[in-house]
């Protein structure tokens, strides 16, 4: 983890998945095959400044066939570029 500050003064926490099988292969022989491109999330503001997770996530490749697979993360609220709590949290606020 790795957190800067911005031109602008928005704090950009940058975070990087583990290396640890998703669920339902921890069985299988996968090999570790980089990162995806990075995703900012923009989060709850913290002592008045903008937050920006910006998220690496990780994605193997089964040894046995070839497939390339990530965690399915169900982080980003759909069609938003917030967490799912920051919006839901709105979503109860403005209706």
């Amino acid at each position: 983890m790795d957190v800067r500050s911005s031109e602008n003064g928005q704090l950009n926490i940058y975070l990087e998945e583990k290396n640890l099988p998703p669920a339902g292969y921890e069985k299988a022989q996968l090999e570790s095959k980089g990162f995806l491109p990075e995703t900012a999330i923009q989060d709850f503001p913290i002592r008045g400044h903008k937050v920006a997770l910006c998220i690496k996530r990780r994605r193997w490749e089964v040894k046995q066939s070839g497939e390339i697979i990530t965690r399915d993360w169900d982080l980003v609220r759909k069609g938003a570029r917030m967490t799912t709590e920051f919006g839901t949290f709105l979503k109860g606020i403005f209706g």
